[in-house]
């Protein structure tokens, strides 16, 4: 009737090690680690957009600026996330909720129409953003 206070193993009334091994979870984990370690930067792709070049001096950008990204062939992306044009304004709505810097950067490929860009800005400003930016091709780097 009596228990052990300490040390040794846990055994049941049959004699049988009850305790987990812990070498196979181990195992499983650290494969599952190293199948994500290199499955993620595959994952992680840019849209390709084409932006046009110019001599004046750009900004640098970091990773916690919302850039609206605008394809060759005129579809929006918001941090890379695919938007429906007529989505735009509530979905950039939506983001500015949460944001204390209300500022829009525009990523349009050279190709795009010019009225998806001002549908692009329109939207913005009608979403709240207080200022609007447009990105060149040495502004597009993000530093961190």
């Amino acid at each position: 009737m009596g228990g052990k206070l300490g040390g040794g193993h846990n055994h049941d009334d049959r004699g049988d090690v009850a305790e987990i091994n812990v070498i196979p979870l181990v195992d499983v984990l650290l494969v599952l680690l190293i199948v994500f370690m290199i499955s993620a930067p595959l994952s992680i792709s840019g849209i390709s957009v084409h932006l046009p070049e110019s001599k004046a001096k750009g900004q640098t950008l970091n990773e916690k600026h919302l850039i609206l990204t605008i394809d060759s062939s005129g579809r929006f992306f918001i941090d890379k996330s695919p938007v429906p044009a007529v989505n735009l304004q509530e979905k950039l709505s939506a983001v500015f909720e949460v944001r204390a810097q209300k500022e829009l950067y525009i990523r349009a490929d050279k190709e795009v129409r010019y009225a998806a860009v001002v549908e692009a800005m329109s939207a913005g400003k009608l979403a709240g953003a207080e200022k609007i930016s447009m990105l060149k091709s040495a502004d597009s780097a993000v530093s961190k």
